[in-house]
């Protein structure tokens, strides 16, 4: 079977998946509804195997299908390109997501009912969003990578507004939606620049003209096509929760778990990195924007990791963790160092996940408390939750030979050694490593390690989860020891396996390594400096936990360490929301309402208003002129013509003597003149 040219039916299959959810979910039973959801996704996954296989045999790494010219003057088609990075990212999609509607089975069992219609509609949603993503990334083009990324912002809006019926998670649906609309404004802009500047959006052809050398001259130049990749970069902001349009995120978290880990670990959030990974002829061109890149995903990390310090909420600080870890990837992205961007795109996919199911599982066993202050003891009570998130939170914190650590390794070490990096670069990812180490272990410790600080009835009802949910959870732990073991340090060894990784996107990134800055290669490789830089990262990592156990190990009912005056500032998220609402909406929105509402009442209306008095003057001015002028000099005329014709009514008196009286004395009245005359 030709895998290849049937790469159409990778996310075809979860869209009919939807469509059957959707349409005829209420008629389907529990153990339908659990086979169709997981199993188109699991569908989706075997094809997208086989296609990778057959890939991986062909000199030339990309194959594409179209099936339809929809719009050629653009080059937008409907047309699927898979090539090394689109089938990193269909892996990582097929998989964790299969993942996760399996262990959502489990979770969301409680919607099902013959009254309660959430069961279906939850993988219904889900499959519709695996359907955009995959469409997402497997586009040969930007308008249909667009369609993709608007679709599962739509698929966002509706999974975080899940339980709609909270105001929360219905606000913060709205947050999502209308936050990520004021990035994709600037990913329409850009697509529009590029279109003007080489002619096509195909991405094959954008690669060829970007890479001809015409647009040389202009490398360097913060010009237009600096503005498009900053424009498109924009995008990716929103998408993937970069300052300034981060604050979405963490709101997201109202959504059932499944979903968190689904939009956290390894789809939505990551298509703004894939992107940016995806234009990097464009990036290799425009050293300038790529330094404003890196210095907005290094600012984003050490933040959200910041805030992550303090938060209590068990998920919340693994999307402030999520957000961090994709600033880390911009460091990488803005660096040059587009693999590694990539490579900790996909190791975060397992632990990450893992950490989100994980949450969501003591979540279950202690009956919705989401609150790490009302947790602790949990570590023999779930044993299978604990020893998985005991992985996944080495992983995460960077520690060897786990796979964070060498995805995480290979950031700092390009942040350091290229062209494009820095030393300050260097020591905010050295620092956002140790944080995340910190806030990691207090996880651990608040929520599993100590005395059990929640109430009794909680106490009794904890218990391990579901088979359906734990097996998932077994599977990403495996993932976060192993999967960076095709990535490592070339000062481990250079081989095909040790930097298999590597290797396999060369290809996709070749235009990049041609151009200005070379690809975010070092000149030279100092194999005692990297040993170094290593040694300092592992110690971060194993000093934020010592201190996190110092500090949370045997944490006892209600006590909270002192963090000093900086704690309310983390605590209230820097006060961003605070200073986005003073801004937008009570400024801009309320504010600007409330003037455009009085340029209403006092303008427009007034003008209205002006108007109809004025006509009302001018209809008083009309009728008092025809009453007494126009009417007036008629009366007139009338009166004076009656004032005249009464003497000669007196004259006129229908008899014919009359008349001839009347004749006889004119006759004799001028006979008289003339003789008076003479």
């Amino acid at each position: 079977m030709n895998f290849l040219d049937l790469i159409w039916l990778i996310p075809l299959i979860p869209l009919a998946g939807a469509a059957v959810m959707l349409f005829a979910g209420r008629r389907l039973s529990m153990a339908a509804i659990r086979v169709i959801g997981p199993g188109t996704v699991g569908l989706s996954l075997a094809l997208s195997l086989g296609a990778v296989a057959q890939l991986a045999g062909l000199e030339k790494k990309a194959h594409e299908v179209v099936l339809y010219k929809w719009l050629p003057l653009i080059g937008a088609d409907w047309g699927f390109l898979l090539d090394p990075l689109s089938s990193v990212m269909i892996l990582v999609v097929t998989f964790v997501g299969f993942l996760i509607h399996v262990y959502a089975t489990g979770y969301m069992a409680h919607e099902h009912g013959p009254h309660h219609g959430g069961y279906y509609r939850f993988f219904g949603y889900m499959n519709l969003f695996v359907f955009f993503m995959l469409t997402l990334v497997l586009a040969n083009n930007y308008p249909l990578l667009f369609v993709g990324w608007e679709g599962v912002g739509l698929c966002s809006y509706l999974l975080i507004g899940f339980y709609f019926h909270k105001k929360s998670a219905s606000d913060a649906a709205n947050k999502a939606f209308i936050v990520n609309r004021i990035g994709d404004a600037g990913f329409i802009l850009g697509m529009f620049f590029l279109w003007t500047l080489t002619g096509s959006l195909r991405f094959v052809e954008v690669n060829e003209a970007l890479g001809s050398g015409r647009f040389a001259a202009e490398a360097g130049v913060f010009g237009l096509l600096s503005l498009t990749a900053l424009l498109l970069f924009v995008g990716a902001t929103g998408k993937s929760a970069q300052i300034p349009l981060f604050v979405w995120l963490p709101d997201a978290m109202e959504g059932p778990t499944p979903v968190s880990a689904l939009i956290h670990a390894a789809t939505m959030v990551t298509a703004g990195v894939y992107m940016c990974a995806r234009s990097n002829a464009l990036l290799a061109l425009t050293p300038e924007t790529s330094h404003i890149i890196a210095a907005v995903g290094a600012a984003t990390a050490i933040l959200a990791a910041s805030i992550g310090l303090v938060q209590n909420d068990i998920k919340r600080v693994l999307a402030y963790s999520t957000v961090s870890q994709l600033g880390y990837m911009f460091v990488a992205v803005g660096v040059g160092a587009y693999w590694a961007a990539i490579f900790h795109l996909y190791t975060h996919a397992f632990f990450k996940a893992l950490l989100f199911l994980g949450a969501g599982s003591v979540i279950h066993a202690m009956s919705g408390e989401q609150d790490m202050r009302r947790m602790g003891g949990l570590k023999d009570k779930i044993p299978v939750t604990f020893r998985t998130m005991f992985v996944a939170s080495l992983a995460i914190a960077g520690i060897p030979p786990l796979a964070g650590f060498f995805s995480k390794d290979e950031i700092l070490w390009q942040a350091w050694s290229s062209p494009l990096g820095s030393r300050v670069l260097w020591a905010v990812g050295w620092a956002t490593a140790a944080m995340t180490a910190f806030y990691m272990w207090r996880l651990m410790f608040m929520t599993f390690y100590g005395e059990g600080r929640m109430d009794e009835h909680t106490r009794h009802h904890i218990h391990e989860s579901p088979r359906s949910m734990t097996v998932p959870l077994t599977v990403l732990a495996a993932g976060s020891v192993a999967a960076g073991w095709i990535g490592m340090p070339k000062v481990f060894g250079e081989s095909g396996f040790l930097q298999a990784f590597e290797h396999w996107l060369a290809p996709v990134f070749e235009a990049a390594a041609r151009g200005m800055h070379g690809g975010g290669e070092a000149a030279h490789h100092d194999a005692a400096m990297e040993w170094a830089l290593m040694g300092l990262s592992i110690g971060a990592a194993i000093g934020g936990i010592l201190i996190a156990r110092h500090v949370y190990l045997g944490l006892k009912e209600h006590e909270r360490p002192s963090g000093g005056a900086i704690y309310p500032v983390l605590y209230n998220k820097w006060y961003v929301d605070e200073a986005y609402n003073a801004l937008f909406v009570e400024g801009l929105a309320k504010g600007g309402g409330g003037a455009m509402a009085r340029f209403d009442a006092t303008v427009v209306d007034g003008g209205v208003n002006g108007t109809a008095w004025m006509t009302r003057l001018v209809s008083k001015i009309s009728i008092w002129y025809d009453t007494w002028i126009v009417d007036g000099l008629v009366n007139l005329g009338a009166f004076t013509v009656r004032a005249l014709s009464f003497p000669v009514r007196f004259f006129q008196t229908g008899f014919i003597h009359s008349y001839a009286l009347m004749f006889l004395a004119g006759v004799l009245a001028i006979f008289g003149y003339y003789w008076w005359v003479r």
